[in-house]
């Protein structure tokens, strides 16, 4: 993430010269609103995203993307952490949302098969899945996109980084103006 540069101008624009030498794009987050905004962009830049590992600390921001991602999906539901339930169903959303916290879950087989069960609801449901804390988990994942949040304390921003799929074509090229 240290590669991931302060674009203060133009607040979503994908850095040119490192999406073009690493595939991924980074954005800096200088506000919770900020964070929600680019939540709702990803969903109309990346149409085919359908699965996402989000990875961050505690307070990171993870849950606040969800709340951007559902809002772009017409979600009027309030978006929480599913912490405790471990998973959260939006049904009502186009494409549905499943949002999924693997936190408490510190043994890989269960997050694992927990993880499979929702996947399976989710292409029932023709759903896009979130993935918090995917670090639990011990299954290949090529079709995934990954998004990386981190908090710079001495900026006081955060940064977000996007992993587009292994098995993706490498000539990506997306504008957010």
């Amino acid at each position: 993430m240290r590669d991931c540069e302060k674009d203060s101008k133009e607040q979503f624009k994908v850095l040119d010269s490192f999406a073009q030498q690493t595939n991924n794009f980074c954005w800096t987050l200088e506000k919770p609103e900020s964070t929600m905004a680019l939540g709702s962009r990803l969903t109309k830049k990346f149409p085919d995203l359908r699965i996402l590992l989000l990875n961050g600390p505690l307070g990171a921001g993870k849950t606040t993307l969800v709340k951007g991602i559902a809002k772009s999906l017409r979600i009027k539901e309030p978006i929480t952490s599913p912490t405790f339930p471990l998973s959260q169903h939006y049904p009502s959303g186009s494409p549905p949302l499943i949002h999924i916290d693997l936190y408490r879950i510190e043994e890989p087989n269960a997050a694992n098969e927990f993880f499979l069960q929702e996947e399976e609801e989710a292409k029932a449901m023709d759903a896009l899945m979130v993935v918090e804390w995917p670090e639990r988990l011990s299954l290949p994942m090529a079709d995934a996109w990954r998004g990386k949040l981190e908090y710079s304390s001495k900026n006081k921003v955060r940064l977000f980084q996007l992993i587009p799929p292994v098995d993706r074509d490498n000539n990506l090229s997306i504008s957010f103006r």
